[in-house]
């Protein structure tokens, strides 16, 4: 039995479009691998991988060898890499023939319809499409998720960002730019430790540290707002020092 024409992709995590500002920590690598039939379907997809991801993220594993493909298979294939799928995170496309499956992850039931549709509008009627992607819950969840109970930390008394709050504030980028055009509010809060108009000012300054750093960071600062809620929504005792701990943090609200 013959071999056909494969090509896989290994979505390993979300992506920014290449042209956006490079965070602090490297993003994983999009793997290609598979056999098609010539030298030029091979380069057409490598550039559209690197269009789409960014040279320094797509790892080659592609084959070249003389093998069946159906008419202007290359040519399907790199329509398919379209931008939807910088939306899918720890996923696979898989192009077998005319056979085609992408699963992973992604946002919401929206993304997950709009991805397998692009597909198919990308390839002809005799492709067929399985969508086996899984909705991963709504926005809200997904940057609940991501935060996963930690605080974002400043420097005592003030708005500057620690190393370790810059480092969640990268993770929560990442997948702010996966959600696309979501608005999210930010919220700072404090503990009741000093003058309540004092924390006030604070905790809205911290929200805007974290706005602009997240707008540093390739987030579209046109759907973030800012709200400083100082001392007033604790959710810990005050009494305590690990109380006051929890309660100076920040939130994110999906609007």
């Amino acid at each position: 039995m013959h071999r056909s024409a494969i090509m896989l992709l290994w979505l390993l995590s979300g992506a920014a479009p290449a042209q956006s500002p490079m965070p602090a920590q490297p993003q994983a690598p999009v793997i290609a691998e598979g056999i098609v039939p010539d030298q030029a379907t091979k380069s057409a997809i490598l550039a559209r991988l690197q269009e789409l991801y960014g040279a320094g993220r797509i790892v080659d594993r592609i084959q070249v060898e003389s093998i069946p493909a159906p008419p202007n298979w290359g040519k399907y294939v790199s329509n398919m890499l379209s931008p939807g799928l910088r939306r899918v995170s720890a996923g696979k496309l898989e192009v077998d023939g005319q056979s085609v499956r992408v699963s992973g992850q992604v946002a919401n039931e929206a993304q997950r319809q709009q991805v397998a549709s692009e597909l198919s509008v990308a390839s002809n009627s005799s492709y067929t499409i399985t969508n086996s992607l899984r909705a991963g819950g709504s926005e809200q969840d997904l940057l609940d998720q991501t935060l996963a109970g930690r605080i974002i930390e400043f420097e005592s008394g003030s708005a500057r960002l620690t190393s370790l709050g810059m480092s969640i504030l990268d993770e929560m980028a990442g997948k702010m730019r996966e959600l696309g055009d979501v608005r999210v509010q930010i919220v700072g809060h404090t503990d009741n430790v000093g003058q309540r108009q004092n924390n006030l000012a604070l905790s809205h300054a911290r929200a805007e540290t974290v706005r602009a750093y997240l707008a540093q960071r390739g987030v579209a600062a046109g759907g973030l707002s800012v709200l400083g809620k100082g001392p007033d929504e604790p959710v810990a005792d005050n009494a305590a020092a690990d109380g006051r701990a929890r309660n100076r943090r920040i939130e994110f609200r999906v609007l």
